[in-house]
C-alpha cells in the first residue's frame, strides 16, 4: 500500500479544519484535509442554513487570511447587543459605538461561509483535500503519525509529522489519540430558523433569557434575521409540529414586541445542546482544535469564534517554530506552547456559558434575584461593560497575530 507524506494532517474539513489550512498554507508545509462528508451533502453540518457570529477576532483573522472582504459583502453588522430576563426588571446592553468600534461582530450563513473557505482552499496549490473520506486507523511514532483514510473501498495512508483534530465534538480522531473527553448533556434542544421582523433590525442582536431557555435573535441580511430557541427536548416535539403560522405565534409570546410582529418564517431545524471538554490539548503528535477540544452552549454565541482563536493560536507557534529553523510543526515545545497559550482562553468560555445556561435557567428566587442585581450592575458598574464586551470580541488576553488582523508571512 502507498503511503502519502504531508507535513500536516487536518482531521476534519468543515468551517475550523478549513481556517486552519488556509492559515497554515502561507507557510509552505504540504497539508492534507480528510474530511468524511461531501461539501454538498445534505448531512453536511459545516455549511448549513444557520448562521454564525463573527467576533471582532474572528474578522480579524480572515482580514490576515485575505478572506474579509468577500465575508463581509454577505454579512451583516452588529452594532448593538441586548440581553434581558422575561418577566423581570434588569437588562444589559452593548453598543459599538461605545467599544469605538464599527461592530461588536457580523452575523454571517454558514453556507455563505463556507463558500468562501471552499474557494479559498481550492486555490491553495499546497493543500489536498481527501473527500469523502474517514480516518479510521492512527499509528504514533516519536518522529511522524500514520494514519489510515477509508474512502469507499479504497484505502490510504498518510503519514505526518502532525495530526489535528479537528473534526468536531465527538471526534473520533481525538478517541484514536488516546484523549478522553467530559461531556455534560443539557437536556436542551435548539430551534433554529429565520423569520422576518415587522420593524426593521437596526442592526440589534438580542438575548433574551426565558422560562423554557434562552432565545437569541440576530440580524442577518434583507432585513430578516435568525433565531436559536433553547427548549426542553419534549417542548421543541411540540413546537415543530405545529404549523409556521402557530410556531411563530409562540415564539412571538416567547420573545415579546421589541422588533414588531414576525411573519414569513423560515425553515426550520433542531439540534441537541451538550457541553464537552477534552481532558488534554496535545499527545504526541497530536492536537486538539475547535470543537474536538471543546464544545459550548450556543447561549453567547462564541463557540466558532474560540475555535478560530485556536486554529490562530496554533498557527503562531507552528510559524514561530519554523521561522527558529526548527521545521518540525509536531515537535513537542510547539504543541506545548500552544496547550499552555490556549488554557485560559478556553478555561474562561467554558465556565461563562456553562454558568450562563445554570444561572438563566434556573428557577430558584435567589438566583433570579441575583440575575436582577447582576444586570443591573452590568450596565452601573463602571468598566463591567467594557470588558465583558472585549471578551465577548475576542480581544482579551494574549492574542495570536491572526487574531489581531497580522498575517504570518
Amino acid at each position: 500500500m502507498r503511503t502519502d507524506e504531508y507535513d500536516i494532517v487536518i482531521a476534519g474539513g468543515g468551517m475550523i479544519g478549513i481556517s486552519l489550512a488556509l492559515a497554515l498554507a502561507p507557510l509552505g508545509q504540504r497539508i492534507a484535509v480528510v474530511e468524511a462528508i461531501e461539501r454538498s451533502a445534505p448531512l453536511q453540518p459545516s455549511f448549513d442554513d444557520r448562521s454564525t457570529a463573527l467576533s471582532r477576532s474572528s474578522q480579524r483573522t480572515f482580514e490576515a487570511l485575505g478572506l474579509w472582504p468577500a465575508i463581509r459583502a454577505a454579512s451583516t453588522a452588529i452594532r448593538h447587543i441586548h440581553v434581558s430576563d422575561r418577566g423581570r426588571f434588569g437588562f444589559s446592553h452593548i453598543d459599538a459605538a461605545e467599544q469605538n468600534v464599527e461592530a461588536l461582530g457580523y452575523v454571517v450563513i454558514n453556507r455563505v461561509l463556507g463558500t468562501v473557505l471552499n474557494d479559498a482552499l481550492l486555490a491553495a496549490d499546497n493543500v489536498d483535500v481527501i473527500c469523502p473520506a474517514r480516518i479510521s486507523r492512527v499509528q504514533t511514532t516519536e518522529r511522524s503519525v500514520t494514519v489510515s483514510a477509508d474512502s469507499n473501498d479504497d484505502v490510504r495512508q498518510l503519514q505526518c509529522r502532525l495530526l489535528v483534530a479537528a473534526d468536531g465534538a465527538n471526534s473520533g480522531v481525538r478517541e484514536m489519540l488516546g484523549i478522553g473527553a467530559q461531556h455534560v448533556d443539557y437536556g436542551q434542544h435548539a430551534v433554529i430558523g429565520n423569520l422576518q421582523p415587522g420593524q426593521p433590525h437596526n442592526n440589534i442582536a438580542y438575548e433574551r433569557f426565558t422560562n423554557d431557555g434562552p432565545i437569541a435573535i440576530l440580524p442577518t441580511a434583507d432585513d430578516r434575521v435568525t433565531f436559536v430557541w433553547t427548549l426542553q427536548p419534549e417542548r421543541a416535539d411540540n413546537v415543530l409540529s405545529l404549523s409556521d403560522e402557530e410556531f411563530t405565534e409562540q415564539l412571538q409570546q416567547a420573545f415579546g414586541f421589541r422588533l414588531g410582529r414576525f411573519s414569513k418564517m423560515g425553515k426550520r431545524a433542531r439540534y441537541p445542546l451538550s457541553l464537552s471538554k477534552a481532558n488534554s490539548l496535545v499527545v504526541g503528535r497530536g492536537v486538539l482544535v475547535g470543537n474536538a477540544a471543546h464544545g459550548l452552549h450556543p447561549v453567547a454565541a462564541q463557540g466558532f469564534n474560540l475555535g478560530l482563536r485556536d486554529v490562530a493560536s496554533l498557527a503562531d507557534c507552528i510559524a514561530d517554530a519554523l521561522a527558529d529553523g526548527a521545521g518540525d510543526p509536531g515537535d513537542a515545545t510547539v504543541l506545548e506552547r500552544y496547550a499552555e497559550w490556549r488554557r485560559a482562553d478556553q478555561k474562561k468560555l467554558v465556565h461563562f456559558t456553562d454558568g450562563l445556561v445554570r444561572l438563566f435557567g434556573s428557577r430558584r428566587r435567589s438566583l433570579r434575584l441575583l440575575r436582577d442585581v447582576g444586570m443591573l450592575g452590568f450596565d452601573l458598574v463602571p468598566g463591567v461593560r467594557r470588558l465583558f464586551a472585549r471578551h465577548t470580541m475576542g480581544l482579551a488576553g494574549e492574542l495570536p497575530r491572526l487574531s489581531r488582523g497580522v498575517p504570518l508571512k
